[in-house]
């Protein structure tokens, strides 16, 4: 049959997150609304299209594709062609077909309205069923094995698919048209509850759900595998359960997260904003972190201390149902052990945590990809993310420019993600983690082996830490000493936090920057943590930073901020005044600690310089009595802001600057002398925000950046924020990715794409 002498042809290729998202049946069903002809299909590269009709008709096929595409799909680019018309009959979805590749891979997204209605509806067949899903929601990375996006590349090819389940995804009308994890009770997957090893109910229906419901309830602590890993689950609301959770996972005081079954139950929690909102009920679902409401119903010991609370909701229908029969909030941590990845398989599961968990809730739907939950706050009325995992990531970036070489970049030693850049594509993974022992690397290298085998990727760059002693820098000085290995580039570590801000803002030109952090190996060998930097994507110019003082004991003044301010101190009193000294600091240790610790100090054994920001919140938390030694990272600074909010409109403490070097001795001087530890913690952060707004006005004209860990602290950047604000000045900082480590390859890859 011959077409029309007005018809045209186009071929399209579409790239970007356009595969497990329902862009295929998108497309069919435009092109035959609109009486067209073609076909769609799937590639390594992403979505491939031809077809023909009406010069008007294609037209329209055009718009709808670029405006409203579908909810998770996202199109980074359309490369259009004409070609000769060919006269097909009909529409249709041809057969995935190889080739490099390219393809975006699609984050595990929420179990979306349209499935939660069925779930819910009794005489639909998939009524209650906890693997529920469709094109729009469920599993996509966790499930992936390797490019294009189709049933048989999935963990999801165990199972074979019943007729109904095949008629659906073979239908292109259908919701569930190629929803790759498509099942139901009949062919899916299938729910065990194991207890001292042993299996004590089995199936996918409530049996099984209620009777690990009924041990969360009991106190017991049951473990439950959900997309990306386990978590470790018992009732919020008992405190001998919490704790006894606490003590067998030996975590004494970093806070749990606590998943509830309703938005309604997290208000009687905590005390919310609309943007606080937002974050909860997006579709990406991530633990947020929020006010504790007093009289909450959650027990003290899930984040004794402080006055935040990282709360979420059920996010697939197995944790909807699971909270439903549970009837109250659950603590939902990650299964790990501290410092570890979390854990995938019940195997596993047992060997290592066998002596925490109380029962274990499986399914036999493999992990092929691990992913914890993500991490983020609302600060500034806008989002700051944490920790970059499940429903964020993997996070793809369309480059402005195609990049002539593939590029790795590795990251930092904790809160690991890497980073790859090729074509016109930049692609940041989820969260790894502390690279500390040896489970931990073998998770990172798992995950670049996870993104090489989807991409077909071999860098010709690889991007580092300077720090010597990390363990992604010497993984990628061994990978440049190979036979036709890949060049090596070095990028200075808050050099790399300004970076990835300005990447995020597509940015290249110079900025004023602010990166405030833990540690960081500097430039000049020291540990730096509070740099002030004139930067763009070719170089930076240290223009500011904090007095340095040393770390007494290295590693160990991290874990006990009182050898911080002793040191600070030091700098500032004789032995013999500091022994009379009136501090919560000082009474922290016996005189002959301090003799032994002075010593050490006037010799710098063991206790290299410091200009580090987390360690004076480390400081002034000692000072102020708040926090003598920590259980987890950014402990003391979680300290300092919860005391700070008992005091308004506190007054900085003075901040002398000479030659870019702000002193804090005047400020510690001042805190010796207080009496309330809120106001000392309010002062101190004012200080800090006022220290950052009178820099930024001796370099008006630069925007301002404000990036790292530090910033993660809401009443910073609060208070940052709006004091620039209120002078004029532009401020920018991440709300993509995170502002802690997790950004840090993303500022190596900017760096590379713009200097290699």
């Amino acid at each position: 049959m011959s077409a029309p002498s007005t018809s045209e042809r186009l071929r399209l290729r579409v790239a970007g997150i356009v595969q497990g998202v329902g862009f295929r049946p998108f497309v069919y069903q435009q092109a035959v609304s609109l009486g067209l002809s073609g076909f769609v299909f799937n590639d390594g590269g992403g979505v491939g299209i031809e077809i023909e009709g009406p010069p008007e008709a294609l037209a329209a096929f055009e718009r709808a594709l670029n405006e409203h595409p579908p909810p998770l799909a996202r199109i980074d680019g359309v490369r259009r062609e004409a070609v000769p018309v060919r006269g097909d009959n009909g529409f249709v979805i041809r057969r995935s077909e190889a080739g490099s590749a390219s393809a975006m891979v699609s984050p595990d997204v929420a179990l979306c309205d349209a499935c939660e209605t069925e779930l819910r509806d009794p005489e639909n067949r998939r009524y209650r069923y906890p693997f529920i899903n469709c094109t729009d929601c469920g599993p996509r990375y966790t499930i992936v094995e390797h490019l294009p996006y189709d049933r048989p590349n999935t963990s999801m090819e165990a199972f074979a698919m019943c007729p109904a389940c095949e008629a659906e995804y073979n239908d292109p009308a259908n919701r569930r048209y190629h929803a790759q994890p498509v099942s139901c009770y009949d062919c899916g997957p299938v729910l065990t509850l194991y207890a001292e090893g042993e299996k004590r109910e089995s199936g996918n229906g409530e049996a099984v759900i209620d009777a690990a419901a009924r041990r969360i309830r009991e106190g017991e602590i049951v473990a439950v595998k959900g997309l990306g890993g386990f978590h470790l689950v018992c009732d919020a609301t008992d405190e001998t359960a919490v704790r006894t959770l606490r003590e067998r996972k030996r975590r004494p005081s970093k806070p749990l997260a606590v998943m509830f079954p309703s938005m309604a139950s997290v208000e009687t929690a905590a005390r919310l904003g609309e943007a606080d909102r937002r974050l909860i009920l997006s579709r990406e679902r991530p633990v947020t972190v929020v006010t504790k409401r007093e009289g909450s119903p959650v027990a003290p010991s899930v984040a004794p201390g402080i006055d935040r609370i990282g709360v979420f909701l059920p996010y697939t229908p197995l944790h909807l149902l699971l909270l439903e029969a549970v009837g109250r909030p659950v603590v939902a941590t990650s299964a790990n052990l501290s410092d570890e990845p979390i854990i995938t398989d019940r195997e596993t599961l047992e060997r290592k945590l066998g002596h925490v968990v109380d029962a274990v809730l499986d399914h036999d739907r493999a992990i092929l990809n691990a992913c914890d939950d993500s991490v983020a706050a609302a600060a500034a009325g806008k989002r700051v993310l944490l920790r970059m995992a499940r429903g964020y990531a993997p996070a793809s970036r369309p480059l402005p420019f195609e990049t002539g070489k593939k590029i790795l970049a590795v990251g930092a030693n904790q809160k690991n993600a890497v980073a790859l850049a090729f074509g016109k594509q930049l692609v940041l993974s989820p969260h790894i983690g502390d690279l500390v022992g040896l489970d931990a690397f073998e998770y990172f290298e798992r995950t670049l082996g996870t993104f090489r085998r989807f991409y077909d990727f071999s860098p010709d760059v690889i991007v580092c830490d300077l720090h010597p002693g990390y363990e992604t820098t010497r993984w990628a000085e061994a990978a440049a000493k190979r036979p036709d290995a890949p060049a090596l580039v070095r990028v200075q570590h808050h050099y790399a936090h300004v970076l990835a801000c300005m990447a995020e803002h597509g940015m290249t030109q110079k900025v004023l920057a602010f990166a405030f952090d833990g540690t960081g190996y500097g430039g000049d060998g020291t540990l730096w943590g509070a740099e002030v930097l004139v930067a763009d994507v070719h170089g930076f110019e240290r223009v500011g930073h904090l007095r340095p003082f040393r770390l007494l004991g290295g590693e160990k003044a991290v874990r006990e901020p009182r050898r911080v301010a002793l040191a600070m101190l030091f700098e500032c009193f004789s032995p013999e005044e500091v022994l009379t000294t009136e501090s919560p600091a000082v009474r922290a240790f016996e005189a002959s600690e301090i003799r032994t610790l002075h010593a050490m100090w006037s010799r710098g054994l063991n206790a290299p310089w410091s200009s580090s920001a987390g360690r004076l919140f480390d400081a002034a938390a000692s000072l102020a009595g708040l926090a003598q030694t920590v259980g987890y990272e950014g402990e003391s600074g979680l300290l300092v802001e919860a005391a700070a909010a008992g005091c308004r409109d506190a007054e900085p403490y003075a901040f002398p600057e000479k030659e870019g070097v702000a002193d804090w001795e005047p400020m510690l001087r001042a805190m010796l002398a207080e009496k309330d530890p809120a106001v000392t913690a309010a002062r101190f952060m004012a200080t800090l925000a006022a220290w950052i707004v009178r820099t930024a006005k001796r370099h008006r004209g630069l925007p301002v950046v404000l990036t790292g860990g530090v910033f993660q602290n809401r009443t910073l950047l609060e208070a940052a924020v709006s004091a620039l604000e209120a002078e004029g000045i532009d401020c920018l900082f991440q709300r993509e990715t995170p502002l802690n480590d997790g950004g840090i390859a993303l500022g190596q890859a900017w760096y590379a794409l713009h200097n290699e």
